[in-house]
């Protein structure tokens, strides 16, 4: 079977690509739990910022090195030809850090269109690029929760 140029290009779910007045745009999203981040990635010098304040600022360290990871990844030429805005709403704090590596990540492998880092990112966590499929479950009729049940009373 022969397959075209355009059925060969790379694919990522949840990355767009664009090219506005000559400059080329890439809009990504990512969701963990409830929290949802969208990364818009662009030509630039190597800044990274999540709702405007610089990552390497961020106050939790746990989140800003999940938020790091792709960058990290990346080899120092890559990361330093790109500039990353992350806008980031909902859920915890380390929900909002998966999501935002998640829709960075994305971005960065539709960004580059180089299988070689799409695969780089599958081998180091296959979560990174796909998310995590675990969802709430919903609550059922006439229940205080998912689960339980009302107090039974025998006296």
């Amino acid at each position: 079977m022969v397959m075209s140029q355009q059925e060969t290009e790379l694919k990522v779910l949840g990355a767009y690509p664009q090219i506005i007045s000559g400059r080329k745009y890439v809009l990504s999203y990512g969701k963990r739990k409830t929290a949802v981040a969208r990364a818009v990635i662009t030509q630039g010098k190597g800044l990274y910022r999540v709702n405007g304040i610089p990552v390497e600022l961020w106050p939790i360290e746990l989140a800003r090195l999940k938020m790091m990871e792709p960058l990290l990844i990346l080899s120092e030429e890559l990361r330093n030809t790109i500039d990353v805005n992350v806008s980031v709403e909902g859920g915890g704090v380390m929900a909002q850090a998966y999501a935002v590596r998640t829709a960075v990540a994305r971005g960065i492998a539709m960004f580059f269109e180089n299988p070689i880092i799409k695969q780089l990112f599958n081998e180091y966590d296959r979560t990174i690029l796909a998310g995590d499929p675990r969802q709430t479950e919903p609550e059922k009729w006439m229940r205080y929760s998912a689960r339980r049940f009302r107090q039974k009373s025998y006296r």
